[in-house]
């Protein structure tokens, strides 16, 4: 697999999306005021009012940020005001384009973590990602021992203490990409499949109970969006080369 450079450049122009390619891109959501207020304009009336639904204002600007960056993020691929796209949602729950453009077929998903927003671009073919910012969780241990495969716990115990945390947001991550990428939601057991997580071992898809095959349809990636976090994308076919953007 090709992979761009492990900075994040701003696009000189359209980007160029193909087939094999996932497109990542960071955005920032602490944005200011005017900049906030024209991204809102681009929200369709139920993004608005799920933003309003959020208890504290910063995160209904969050949200209003991460939303918008979105949309003016498929607008450059589709060549079409943000605010035309119509979104909808899958059976469960996924995001989608419920008018793509015929020739591209954008798949795409979109992950936030405080003040930083990760969305993934792929071209026929299901694409999830996740991010989080890397804290303190207590009782992580016990979180991994109650969602994680036996696997995947038998991984981390056998990671030095210090290296514990670290991985248990690369397994956190990695397994949130693969369910967000299937658009199943909580529908699938997070213990009922492994993926891999120590520091010297290629990101991937280790097994799927009872679905044997279903290691070879799929690829991971880890992303390194900024320092303090930590992402991973996958997609349902061979990762030829990623390339990531700044918004």
């Amino acid at each position: 697999m090709q992979t761009a450079k492990d900075d994040w450049p701003a696009p000189a122009g359209a980007p160029v999306l193909t087939r094999g390619e996932v497109h990542a891109w960071r955005a920032w959501l602490d944005l200011s005021p005017p900049a906030l207020a024209l991204l809102e304009t681009s929200l369709s009336e139920d993004e608005r009012g799920r933003a309003d639904r959020f208890r504290f204002n910063l995160h209904r600007q969050r949200f209003v940020a991460a939303h918008g960056a979105l949309r003016a993020i498929l607008a450059l691929y589709l060549g079409r005001p943000a605010a035309d796209l119509r979104l909808g949602r899958g059976p469960g729950g996924k995001p989608l384009l419920l008018e793509p453009a015929a020739s591209l077929d954008l798949r795409f998903n979109l992950a936030h973590s405080q003040d930083l927003a990760v969305c993934v671009v792929a071209q026929g073919a299901e694409v999830g990602v996740d991010v989080e910012a890397i804290r303190l969780v207590p009782g992580a241990d016990e979180i991994a021992a109650r969602f994680f495969s036996s696997r995947e716990v038998a991984l981390l115990r056998d990671l030095p203490a210090d290296e514990r945390d670290l991985a248990f947001f690369r397994a956190w991550t990695r397994k949130e990409a693969y369910l967000k990428a299937l658009g199943e939601g909580l529908a699938r057991s997070l213990a009922g499949f492994s993926v891999a997580l120590q520091p010297d071992e290629p990101v991937r898809l280790l097994e799927v109970e009872g679905q044997p095959h279903e290691v070879e349809r799929w690829s991971m990636a880890a992303l390194h969006p900024a320092p303090g976090y930590v992402a991973a994308l996958a997609v349902e076919a061979p990762l030829r080369r990623l390339v990531q953007w700044s918004w």
